[in-house]
């Protein structure tokens, strides 16, 4: 079983694995009793950090996972694992955090979080929306201050032992850090070989802000998608000569930035062949190759939502 190095994080006294597992699946592609099987699949390849939120739906079905390997002794205390989750859009409101992180963890069977992150720098004003994208008249600014300051309760209360942010730009960060008690641990976005977001990672660097890239092989569903980074012709060109797969490289180059990582696959040679970037490395000729490649950020943010000054503005920044 692979050995996934470990990096520490602000205000938690757990290390957390570089590498996770997402659980989202786009369009409802797996149903509960397939993204269990996976998450069991994950843990016995040696997955330890799992990322979840309430939107994706699979909160459930990582609990039930986590119970049958405790069960069946694939590991002997829930400790060994690493469990992130996010607030939603919907509960982006003061009073709503801790009644959304109290149901993540009933979802979940657990009695703590290791790492709870605000989803999005929004808010949605009704929990009963259920179109994609989302109609613009329920999308409004987030009272960043308040929400954090509820985020540091749930913190407090011990009901997860680090937060951090979701899709968060430098600006936006900044103004947290401006006022808050607990600092973000984690900025989680959008990373990979064809959008780097160097500026960001050096603000985040600066003020000690791990980034886990989440989508490192682009978005599926934009025009950004994995396709982009599969199809590149550099990246299967390094590919080619390590012996790799042009995913393995993508994955390479995101862990050698020093970020953490989450990829997602339900197939079990796919989750092994994720795992099989620890043990070689890129040349420094090669890292100068993919830092050329241009830049093209994608379009997550059109796949949820109709187009408004505040998704354009949200957009623009990361």
């Amino acid at each position: 079983m692979v050995i996934i190095p470990q990096i520490s994080i602000s205000s938690c006294q757990k290390n957390m694995p570089i590498i996770g597992m997402g659980t989202a699946s786009s369009h409802n592609e797996a149903d509960d009793e397939t993204t269990k099987a996976a998450m069991v699949d994950a843990i016995k390849a040696g997955y330890r950090h799992f990322d979840t939120a309430l939107i994706y739906g699979s909160e459930q079905p990582l609990g039930q996972a986590i119970a049958e390997a405790l069960h069946t002794g694939i590991i002997k205390s829930r400790d060994e694992l690493f469990i992130t989750s996010k607030l939603w859009c919907s509960f982006a409101d003061k009073h709503l955090v801790l009644t959304a992180i109290k149901t993540t963890l009933r979802n979940l069977q657990l009695d703590y979080l290791d790492l709870y992150l605000i989803h999005w720098p929004l808010k949605l004003s009704s929990q009963e929306i259920n179109q994609i994208p989302f109609p613009k008249e329920y999308i409004s600014p987030i009272d960043i201050k308040s929400v954090w300051g509820a985020m540091e309760e749930t913190h407090v209360l011990g009901l997860t032992k680090a937060i951090g942010v979701s899709n968060f730009s430098s600006k936006r960060l900044d103004e947290i850090l401006s006022f808050a008690k607990i600092p973000p641990a984690i900025n989680q976005v959008e990373m990979h070989p064809l959008w780097q977001q160097k500026e960001l990672r050096q603000f985040c660097k600066s003020n000690n802000i791990v980034v886990t890239a989440h989508s490192p092989l682009g978005s599926k569903g934009t025009e950004q998608g994995e396709n982009r980074i599969l199809d590149c012709d550099l990246l299967k060109e390094i590919a080619k000569n390590k012996g790799k797969t042009t995913a393995q490289v993508s994955l390479r180059w995101v862990y050698e930035q020093g970020v953490s990582l989450v990829t997602k696959s339900f197939n079990k040679d796919r989750m092994k062949e994720n795992l099989d970037i620890f043990d070689w490395s890129l040349s420094s000729e090669e890292l100068s190759k993919i830092d050329k490649i241009p830049q093209r950020k994608g379009l997550f943010l059109n796949t949820f939502m109709e187009s408004h000054d505040l998704v354009l503005e949200i957009d623009a920044e990361i």
